[in-house]
């Protein structure tokens, strides 16, 4: 009896310790991100799932702050889309003229595009990005335009471009700036939405290239400047960017495994802090990594039956209730990147009703599942079967066939 007593005491003892000890590691995970805050350099960051486009961890993620050459993976995601074939095109004095960082063309000199991409986004070129920009709208200010429209089509609710190469600047219209988060949202189409993803990829993954201009008259080599390809494992792409007023600025997306990160930096210090934007990138890549996971987080959700007004039902003509049974409509599998201490809510909303004639399939209310109070996904609960109505003609049909059978 007291050997029972001993075991049921220290088995007790060892629910509570297993308990406490996730209970502690749910608050840890809370107080790392709350502290991260603090640790970090930069005045604005993200790390952002690129899956979901969910902001994971965000300091001052929303103030506008301008974005330096940043700017260029928009430069280089649009070009890609809009080049044709072996485009060529010639630099215009407005390009020659462009301060350094600078290939150093010359007014009416020729170039491949596809060249100046590799000349854009690894030595971040500003005569590049002009050169870019004229060859595929004819003047900066008309691709500027097609920068701010991809941009809120992509949801980024506060970027505003002007110049295609990230330098400081303004208009009637506003100042050239974006947000931490609307950068990685760019970020995030170039990786991993646009349809020359993968063109993109290799630009900006590219260690050195060499080119010539079309007539074979001189050669330039570019190396690529982004440390982080080599600080660490699943390194995909980034671009750097620094101005007076922006300061040192990074956007950077990283593979672990069936994850994807990306992390966004604006005013990461200015002159002599240049490594400040490596090491807040390595720490936000590092915080993703340890605390977040996909998890399965799909309910097998139980559903009521839902009656059918003026329904009939074959097999008992005389009920007076009819109801049809319901079922979700998607597969039975929502991986979400959670960390451990998240959870997401399960709502499910259904119709009081349906009036015949009812069709199979038929929506009749929804599953959502809800992070945060925001919706992750949403599947449609329908109809089992079909149900015709009780109407004059169906009662005619039936005092037909009734007879029939005397």
């Amino acid at each position: 009896m007291v050997w029972q007593m001993k075991k049921k005491i220290v088995l007790c003892g060892l629910i509570i310790c297993i308990m406490c000890a996730r209970l502690g590691n749910l608050t840890l995970c809370a107080e790392e991100g709350a502290e991260m805050e603090g640790q970090l350099y930069a005045r604005s960051a993200v790390l952002m799932d690129a899956d979901s486009g969910r902001v994971l961890f965000g300091k001052e993620e929303d103030v506008v702050r301008p974005m330096a050459s940043t700017t260029k993976i928009m430069t280089c995601i649009l070009a890609l889309e809009s080049q044709k074939g072996d485009q060529i095109v010639a630099a215009s004095a407005n390009a020659a003229a462009q301060p350094k960082v600078r290939l150093g063309v010359k007014e009416q000199e020729q170039f491949y595009l596809r060249d100046l991409l590799y000349a854009l986004m690894l030595e971040s070129y500003n005569d590049s990005a002009v050169m870019i920009a004229e060859g595929i709208s004819g003047t900066v200010e008309e691709f500027a335009g097609l920068m701010n429209q991809k941009a809120k089509d992509l949801g980024c609710e506060s970027t505003y471009f002007v110049t295609p190469n990230g330098l400081d600047g303004s208009d009637e219209n506003g100042t050239h700036s974006t947000t931490a988060r609307d950068l990685a949202l760019i970020m995030r189409y170039c990786i991993s939405q646009s349809p020359c993803k993968e063109e993109f990829l290799e630009i900006t993954r590219t260690k050195s290239y060499q080119f010539t201009d079309v007539e074979g008259s001189r050669n330039f080599s570019c190396n690529n400047h982004n440390a982080f390809l080599d600080m660490m494992d699943g390194a995909l792409s980034g671009k750097t960017g620094f101005t007076a007023d922006a300061g040192y600025c990074y956007v950077g997306a990283l593979k672990d495994g069936g994850r994807t990160f990306i992390v966004a930096l604006l005013a990461c210090g200015w002159p002599n802090n240049k490594g400040y934007k490596w090491a807040d990138t390595r720490k936000l890549m590092e915080y993703g990594i340890a605390n977040y996971e996909y998890r399965n987080v799909w309910e097998d959700v139980k559903l009521p039956d839902i009656f059918v007004a003026d329904g009939i039902e074959e097999s008992d003509p005389y009920k007076a209730q009819t109801e049809i049974p319901l079922c979700a409509k998607g597969k039975e599998e929502l991986y979400v990147l959670l960390r451990q201490d998240e959870s997401v809510e399960v709502k499910t909303e259904i119709d009081d009703s349906l009036r015949a004639p009812v069709k199979a399939g038929e929506e009749a209310g929804r599953i959502r599942y809800l992070l945060e109070g925001e919706e992750i996904a949403s599947y449609a609960v329908v109809t089992e079967r079909d149900m015709d109505k009780k109407d004059l003609e169906w009662a005619v049909r039936w005092i037909l066939r009734m007879m029939s059978l005397y």
